[in-house]
C-alpha cells in the first residue's frame, strides 16, 4: 500500500513540488537523549540536541566558541524518515531551549499532505515570531521527505544542473599569526578561503595568510568596523592584496553608511548579519552590491530558493552560506548552489562529530550525490 502510493506520487510528476531535509539522530553533553514525539497523525516529528564540537576555537569580530549548540530533527511518514536540523551560533539569540520550546508547539499531525509546503510552512511560520533557525529545521526535513517520497535528489526536482555548483571556501578564524599559517595549510585543497576580519589585526591576517597561498579569498568583517572612511580604507587595501568581496564590513544599523561604501568600494559589499528573510531582499538594493544567504536565518530551503530568484529580479549577487552545522543543514543549502555566485559551505568541516555524510568538497568544489532529498545517510 505505501510503496503503491510513492509510486503513484512518482507517476504522477508530483517530484517537481519537492525539497528534501537531512535527519538527524543526537544525543545531549549528557548522552542520548529520547526523542520527543508530536502528533498523532500521518507525520509525527521527534527532536533532540546536541553539541558540535570544532576543531579549532573559532574566533570573529566579537566573540570566540569551541562548540556550537544543535537542534536535530526528524520526521516520520509512511515508513520513511526524513532529516533536519536547526543550529543556533551566539548573534542568532536562539538557543536549543528556545528552538526545542517552539518544536513543542509545532503539530504536524493535523496535516496529511506532505505534498502541500505552502500550507505546512505557513502554518509553522505563524506558531511563533522569529525562531528562524527552529522553523528552518522542519522545513529541511519536510523538503527531505519529499525527496524521499519521489526517490529523487532535491536539485533534480528542482531543474537544477548540478555540475554548476561553485568551489567553496574555507573559513580562517581570527587568530594568532602561527596558527593561521596552521589552519591555512590544512585548507590546501581548497581554491578559496574565507578570512574573518575586525579583530584589530586585520593586515596581519590578511598578510599571514598570503605567505601561505595566493588563492582568492573572501573577507567576512562580522560588523567589526565602525567607521566608513577607515573600511573604506581597507576595502581598496584588500582589493590589492585579491580580495573577491567584503562581507557585513560595518554594523548592521548603519545603513547610510554601508550605502555610501558600497558606493565607493572597489568590491562587492555583502549583507549577511543584516539580511535574514525574503521581505529584506529589496530593501538592500542601492545598499548591498548581493546578500549571503543561510538556511538558518532564511527559515529553511523553500524561503531560501525565493530569497535567489528576488536577488536575481533585483540585479544582486548571491552567496549561499552556513552556520556551524552537521553535513545534514550543509548537504541541503548544497542544493541550492548551482544558482549562486558564492558558496561558503563548509560548517561541517569545521566539527569533528559529524554524524551524517552527505555533500562533499572535492578539489575544492561542492560536489552533490544522487541521494534523495538533501543526500545525506547516518554514519
Amino acid at each position: 500500500m505505501k510503496n503503491g502510493r510513492r509510486n503513484f506520487l512518482k507517476s504522477m510528476g508530483l517530484a517537481s513540488l519537492c525539497t528534501t531535509l537531512p535527519m538527524a539522530a543526537c544525543s545531549s553533553k549528557n548522552g542520548p537523549v529520547a526523542p520527543v514525539v508530536i502528533g498523532n497523525g500521518k507525520m509525527k516529528l521527534s527532536f533532540r540536541p546536541y553539541e558540535l564540537q570544532l576543531k579549532h576555537t573559532f574566533t570573529v569580530a566579537g566573540n570566540s566558541r569551541d562548540t556550537t549548540p544543535v537542534v536535530l530533527t526528524e520526521i516520520e511518514y509512511e515508513g520513511l524518515t526524513a532529516y533536519g536540523e536547526a543550529s543556533m551560533p551566539p548573534y542568532l539569540g536562539e538557543s536549543q531551549e528556545s528552538v526545542i520550546k517552539f518544536l513543542n508547539k509545532v503539530d504536524l499531525g493535523q496535516f496529511n499532505d506532505p505534498f502541500m509546503l505552502d500550507d505546512i510552512l505557513a502554518y509553522v511560520d505563524s506558531v511563533d515570531e522569529g525562531n528562524r533557525a527552529a522553523k528552518a529545521c522542519i522545513d529541511i526535513a519536510l523538503h527531505d521527505l519529499l525527496g524521499k517520497l519521489v526517490d529523487q535528489p532535491l536539485y533534480r526536482l528542482w531543474g537544477i544542473n548540478p555540475e554548476n555548483t561553485p568551489m567553496t571556501s574555507f573559513t580562517i578564524g581570527i587568530d594568532t599569526s602561527e596558527v593561521v599559517k596552521l589552519k591555512t595549510q590544512e585548507a590546501e585543497r581548497f581554491r578559496v578561503l574565507k578570512v574573518k576580519l575586525g579583530g584589530g589585526n586585520d593586515r596581519e591576517m590578511i598578510n599571514t595568510v598570503r605567505s601561505v597561498t595566493d588563492v582568492p579569498i573572501y573577507v567576512d568583517v562580522n560588523q567589526g568596523w565602525n567607521d566608513k572612511y577607515q573600511a573604506l580604507d581597507m576595502v581598496y587595501w584588500l582589493a590589492e592584496q585579491g580580495i573577491e568581496f567584503v562581507e557585513q564590513p560595518l554594523p548592521k544599523t548603519a545603513v547610510d553608511d554601508i550605502a555610501w561604501l558600497t558606493a565607493k568600494s572597489p568590491l562587492p559589499i555583502i549583507a549577511d548579519e543584516a539580511f535574514q528573510r525574503l521581505g529584506d531582499v529589496a530593501a538592500f538594493k542601492g545598499v548591498y552590491s548581493g546578500i549571503n544567504i543561510k538556511l538558518m536565518k532564511s527559515t529553511g530551503l523553500r524561503e531560501a530558493r525565493k530569497m535567489i530568484t528576488v536577488a536575481r529580479a533585483l540585479d544582486m549577487k548571491v552567496m549561499i552560506g552556513c552556520m556551524t552545522e552537521t553535513s545534514c543543514a550543509v548537504s541541503a543549502a548544497s542544493q541550492l548552489s548551482p544558482l549562486v555566485d558564492w558558496a561558503d559551505l563548509d560548517g561541517n568541516l569545521l566539527i569533528n562529530n559529524d554524524i551524517y555524510e552527505g555533500m562533499k568538497v572535492l578539489d575544492g568544489k561542492v560536489t552533490l550525490n544522487d541521494l534523495p532529498g538533501i543526500g545525506i545517510r547516518k554514519l
